[in-house]
């Protein structure tokens, strides 16, 4: 399987220019370019940066030239300290993954579509001859699968109307059920060699989101233990979640969870990017703030392993708060082991 060459170990910067109060003390405060350099020193090789279409565009879709110079000090800040930038629009007019963000309409309103269109033309012309240093992201995690002919007649579309600006840039699309690996094979085939499927990984949802207010059906007074059988994962999952995304029936119901669990996970995806000759990025993986720092550290153990083995290029999430902040106190005692080589 080809690799996602400058994009293979990685981290997000959730919270800086999207899923945020939208404010200059945000954007001036929340990352700065010591920030930069410490994600450097961890010998990654990119940043992954979530912008919403409201730093850039006001209500009427005129471009905000101001909103534009963060993403500009970004990518500034990354070629200074060797590190290449992944441009993701988290959020666009008319559509969010996330129902409290109250945009709706994307899917079904060409004028949307339109507005979508032409945001990309606008990072291509500004961000899209950039070499390897900066590759696009058209949409963070669609949701429905209903959505997923629609999504592939916009993203086909969108490619090629960036295809007439940036012809080489590096193009990462994913799919429904918020970036399902599952999701992969539904994808259009790949317009051409500069296309790189994305998707999203934090199995079990059960670990990762122990205790987290925004996972339907979650007590947020829940607490687990990685070291669970896969029987306990099946159990807890459908007491604490009100949708299932995986199975655990491939497995001895008696055995603690292993690195074969994400080996298998990640396997009907590798072979689908063998076949399609496509490589592989998981655009967002990681570990809620409130499991306990040794369990993290072993999650990120297994996930790390299997994405090595397949070449699975990765940024994980986030690089600080968004509840899974990486420098955040409750890191502080396994993240020096955490950033050498298992990111």
């Amino acid at each position: 399987m080809r690799h996602f060459e400058g994009f293979e170990h990685g981290v997000n910067l959730g919270g800086w220019l999207s899923q945020c109060n939208h404010t200059k003390e945000r954007y001036d405060t929340f990352i700065l370019e010591d920030d930069i350099k410490k994600i450097a020193s961890w010998k990654v090789d990119h940043i992954r940066l979530p912008v919403d279409y409201n730093l850039v565009e006001d209500a009427d879709g005129n471009y905000i030239q101001t909103g534009f110079s963060y993403i500009d000090t970004a990518i500034r800040w990354a070629k200074k300290y060797s590190l290449n930038l992944l441009l993701d629009l988290h959020k666009t007019y008319g559509y969010s993954f996330d129902s409290g963000e109250k945009e709706a309409g994307f899917f079904e309103n060409e004028k949307y579509q339109e507005r979508f269109y032409k945001l990309w033309e606008e990072f291509a012309r500004r961000y899209g001859n950039s070499g390897n240093a900066v590759a696009f992201e058209l949409l963070n995690e669609v949701t429905e699968k209903s959505y997923s002919d629609k999504w592939n007649e916009i993203s086909n579309t969108c490619i090629d109307r960036i295809r007439k600006i940036a012809p080489d840039v590096k193009i990462a699309i994913g799919g429904y059920f918020n970036n399902s690996i599952t999701a992969l094979k539904d994808l259009s085939l790949p317009k051409d060699k500069n296309i790189v499927y994305n998707f999203h990984c934090y199995e079990p949802l059960v670990f990762t989101h122990q205790g987290a207010h925004w996972a339907a059906g979650m007590d947020t007074n829940f607490r687990m233990n990685l070291d669970c059988t896969y029987a306990d994962f099946l159990k807890l999952t459908s007491e604490h979640l009100k949708v299932n995304p995986i199975s655990f029936d491939s497995f001895e119901k008696n055995k603690i969870l292993g690195q074969e669990f994400f080996d298998l996970y990640f396997s009907e995806a590798v072979k689908i990017a063998e076949e399609r000759d496509v490589p592989l990025y998981c655009g967002e993986y990681g570990v809620i703030n409130l499991a306990t720092p040794e369990d993290t550290l072993k999650w990120y153990k297994l996930i790390s392993s299997s994405f090595n083995k397949y070449g699975i290029g990765r940024a994980a999430w986030s690089y600080k708060e968004m509840d899974f902040g990486l420098v955040d106190s409750h890191m502080s005692g396994i993240l020096d082991e955490l950033v050498k080589g298992i990111l």
